[in-house]
């Protein structure tokens, strides 16, 4: 049985104002929270997955869960860790990438029952907000607020624009807050400048204290989100097979975080048991996952799967990954940019002979365009394997 003090502390980056006194709410009543999605791709990607198992936690102990899609923010998009300005979305290309979430969520948390949860889109309110209404709410917010954070100030100093409507992000996030009247958001570390606004909101227009809690981020040792450096097993409507190859993807260094993040399972020893035999604890933190999300049966047909195909194909188990700022490039480039080739008329020579390959196809012409949305698997040589994901 869960606990609050677990479900306060487990992946739990931080708790505003702070951790005790959300605690003793907890403890005297129901509360209502929510975390908001970016409608930004079809897929609910390995971060989402964070989310919904922290909610689902407070689902669990029977606080009212709001799963919100951002299908009005999404329309601005979200600047955060953004260093140049993110193409704004229509309302129908948010609506169509939110269109299966729903489903997808439902892996994770339980929209029927005695306490489901509500699947929400923040148009219903947002819409409907004046240029009246605007000045209003943006009357309880300084400039200087906004433009303190980083992805600004590394702009302003690179002298790279910032638009006025991304300043209006967080403060249509902040506003979700008030529209719902609720008592907890969710999100992200990397959220948490989105998350306080909202809290200033709450206080400024309702003198109510919105809580913040924000997650720990599964990230690498030099700070990269894991699931964007692992390819497409790593989408909530992928498939079995390839989430679990793609958590066989990660750096050592995040199976424990995984085990925490990712999984209901008990942590106790989990450090030591990951210090003596990484390899060991991979599969079974990729086992877990995937038998949460799919069942025991498609648990052990993907643990199966992996073990064939990597011992047929003579692939390391654990490859490395390389980041491409760009969805599409020339298999010429893309060989080039693994580093692992000295010159590009080496690599024309390696096509010709018919010595390369993307995902087990064989590659003739070195201007293929190569898509990497959801990542590929290149095979130079036959010992050489590279695994490929756009930015």
């Amino acid at each position: 049985m869960i606990t609050i003090h677990e479900v306060l502390t487990r992946g739990v980056d931080s708790v505003y104002p702070s951790r005790n006194e959300l605690m003793s709410l907890m403890k005297t009543r129901r509360i209502t929270l929510y975390q908001g999605f970016d409608p930004s791709m079809p897929s609910l990607h390995l971060g989402n997955f964070v989310g919904l198992m922290k909610l689902r936690q407070f689902q669990k102990l029977g606080h009212k869960v709001i799963f919100l899609v951002g299908d009005f923010t999404g329309m601005i998009g979200d600047p955060t860790d953004k260093l140049a300005t993110r193409k704004k979305l229509t309302r129908e290309e948010v609506l169509e990438n939110a269109k299966s979430w729903k489903e997808q969520a439902a892996r994770v948390l339980d929209f029927e029952g005695d306490n489901p949860a509500t699947f929400e889109f923040n148009s219903r309110w947002l819409d409907d907000v004046t240029f009246k209404d605007l000045i209003e709410i943006t009357s309880n917010l300084t400039v200087q607020q906004m433009i303190e954070r980083d992805m600004f100030q590394k702009r302003l100093k690179e002298n790279k624009p910032i638009f006025l409507h991304e300043f209006l992000y967080p403060v249509a996030q902040g506003y979700d807050s008030v529209a719902m009247d609720v008592d907890l958001e969710i999100g992200g570390s990397d959220q948490i400048f989105n998350m306080l606004v909202g809290r200033t909101l709450m206080r400024a227009i309702k003198s109510k204290d919105k809580f913040v809690l924000a997650t720990k981020l599964l990230v690498d040792k030099e700070g990269k989100k894991v699931g964007k450096t692992t390819g497409n097993a790593l989408f909530l409507d992928s498939t079995p097979n390839d989430f679990y190859a793609g958590v066989m993807s990660f750096p050592d260094e995040v199976i424990t975080l995984g085990f925490e993040l990712l999984t209901e399972i008990d942590l106790d020893g989990i450090e030591e048991k990951v210090a003596e035999n990484p390899m060991r604890e991979k599969k079974r933190l990729a086992f877990e996952i995937v038998r949460f999300l799919w069942g025991e049966k498609a648990a052990k047909r993907a643990e199966m799967e992996f073990s064939e195909t990597f011992q047929r194909q003579g692939r390391p188990q654990d490859i490395k990954v390389i980041q491409i700022p760009a969805d599409n490039i020339s298999l010429l480039d893309l060989i080039t940019a693994t580093g692992e080739v000295k010159s590009k008329s080496e690599i024309k020579r390696l096509i010709l002979q018919k010595a390369v390959e993307i995902d087990g196809q064989t590659m003739v012409n070195p201007l293929e365009d190569i898509n990497l949305s959801r990542g590929v698997i290149i095979k130079i040589g036959k010992k050489k394997f590279i695994r490929a994901v756009s930015k």
